[in-house]
């Protein structure tokens, strides 16, 4: 099955309260920079969520990789869209995912619906038991346990409508420039670049400054440094590096 969209969960980020725009609006331009080389994708808030639409050509595993590098990020869902909210088409569809996605269709399942217009008018509840009732009707296997389901089947109710049951885990944390900016005193050794994954994590936009003592440490050691910030400018964005002499 070909994704042509990703539903990307926050948690922190829902605690803002009134400003909670600010920190979506960061979030989504974190997405963007990740997303920017591998395609023209679409980055949109929408009451609540923020949703990522896919290219008609796009590698779905470079897509998920890169977006499970974004700090702000505990959850990826790849979602089916459907361009209406029509109640009929709704159930073919979610027929057709669970149809498509799952080759064998003996687990438990639990149907969650959510409506964005309470004036939608077939109430959640309602939803979940129709589309519940659906799904037994038509794959026989299938068993429904509302407590510890295997597989949680979510249908999003909105101007569009949409269907996903797969939850890919993100890093979590505050999106990158949220949270002020640090120097990280960056060497060769493990610490350095750990410490700057987690308090970029927490949100903080970083740069490095990296002491060269030549000749008493090497052109390798200076490149060792050079590689490990490449390497977590691909979670935190791009990184400044000052490299000091200390030595002529």
């Amino acid at each position: 099955m070909i994704y042509r969209a990703f539903l990307i969960k926050y948690g922190e980020i829902g605690l803002k309260g009134k400003n909670r725009h600010v920190f979506e609006n960061i979030l989504c331009e974190q997405i963007r920079f990740h997303l920017k080389g591998l395609g023209e994708f679409e980055v949109l808030r929408e009451q609540g969520r923020i949703f990522v639409s896919c290219p008609e050509q796009y590698h779905y595993e470079e897509t998920v990789k890169e977006l499970g590098k974004v700090f702000g990020v505990p959850g990826i869902c790849p979602v089916v869209v459907i361009d209406t909210t029509h109640w009929d088409k709704i159930t073919e569809a979610v027929l057709s995912y669970v149809d498509s996605f799952y080759t064998d269709k003996n687990f438990t399942f639990k149907v969650e619906a959510k409506r964005a217009d309470k004036r939608y008018p077939v109430t959640s509840p309602e939803m979940c038991a129709r589309l519940g009732e659906s799904l037994l009707h038509r794959f026989e296997s299938l068993s429904v346990d509302v407590h510890e389901p295997q597989v949680r089947i979510t249908v999003e109710v909105r101007n569009r409508s949409y269907v996903y049951s797969h939850v890919i885990p993100g890093p979590g944390g505050m999106p990158v420039g949220s949270s002020g900016r640090a120097m990280l005193l960056l060497s060769g050794g493990i610490d350095s670049p750990v410490a700057g994954y987690m308090i970029a994590k927490r949100g903080v936009e970083i740069e490095a400054v990296y002491f060269h003592a030549p000749p008493y440490t090497s052109e390798r050691a200076k490149q060792k440094v050079v590689d490990l910030a490449e390497v977590i400018s691909g979670y935190t964005g791009p990184i400044t590096l000052h490299v000091v002499n200390f030595t002529d």
